[in-house]
């Protein structure tokens, strides 16, 4: 039990570096204006760090383009050709729609490149009668940024809730294991008893047999005295049956 309480102290100091990690990582958020060239144009735009795996980023952000702007999203060819590659990590939207940050439909150009420290997000969006920029837009400026921001917390959410997910695991398995071991416990008490009771049954059996020896004993000492006995009887009988004989003989 002991162990299992280490366990699960464990996983609550855990949850509690969670849920401070989550908002460190959410106040490290930071979106910045860079420029970043896509098939061959230099582009103004938003990038934004993501401390998570950008394979599992870029499905993420793929997926919520879709939903939030409810148009096709173009996403890098799969075909192993140099041209192919060249679209590695890069997602357009013709015609979105992103009321939050524009009435007007955008023409979105993205990029997911993974990093040793995370996943570089990056966005430029073109408005129709104007780019995305904090300088000439910093209204649209501002909703892009708590765009890509909000993006950004729901997938640390996501991963914290995950681990979250797989530390109950943990805890299950642990006393579930635990369990086993209290099982076994119980289980040996059991065998004790029983080993006991068996022990005491031989005991008694043990004890009962060494009266029935006794007993016995004394039935052979008592047939031997019989067999002496019916001995000495037969013995008398055969010296009455000579002197009857003898009498016999006298008899002319």
């Amino acid at each position: 039990m002991k162990s299992t309480r280490t366990h699960l102290g464990a996983m609550v100091l855990l949850l509690l570096f969670w849920g401070m990690a989550l908002t460190g990582w959410a106040q490290r958020s930071k979106v910045e204006e860079t420029e970043q060239e896509i098939n061959g144009i230099t582009r103004k735009g938003q990038r934004i760090m993501i401390q998570l795996d950008h394979k599992g980023v870029e499905k993420a952000w793929s997926a919520y383009l879709r939903e939030k702007t409810g148009g096709t999203v173009k996403g890098p060819s799969l075909l192993p050709t140099p041209k192919a590659q060249a679209t590695k990590g890069i997602y357009t939207v013709e015609k979105g729609q992103l009321d939050t940050i524009s009435a007007n439909p955008l023409r979105i150009v993205s990029k997911v490149v993974g990093t040793p420290e995370g996943t570089l997000l990056w966005w430029s969006l073109d408005m129709g009668n104007a780019y995305l920029s904090q300088k000439e837009t910093p209204r649209e400026w501002t909703r892009g940024e708590a765009f890509l921001q909000q993006f950004a917390r729901n997938l640390y959410k996501q991963d914290i809730a995950q681990q979250v997910a797989d530390a109950e695991k943990v805890v299950l398995n642990s006393q579930a294991a635990a369990d086993q071991v209290v099982r076994q416990a119980n289980e040996i008490q059991s065998r004790i008893v029983r080993n006991q009771q068996k022990k005491q049954e031989i005991e008694a059996a043990l004890a009962e047999n060494a009266r029935e020896l006794e007993s016995l004993k004394k039935e052979v000492e008592n047939n031997l005295k019989q067999q002496e006995a019916a001995k000495a009887e037969v013995e008398n009988m055969q010296r009455a049956v000579e002197i009857v004989k003898a009498k016999l003989d006298k008899i002319d």
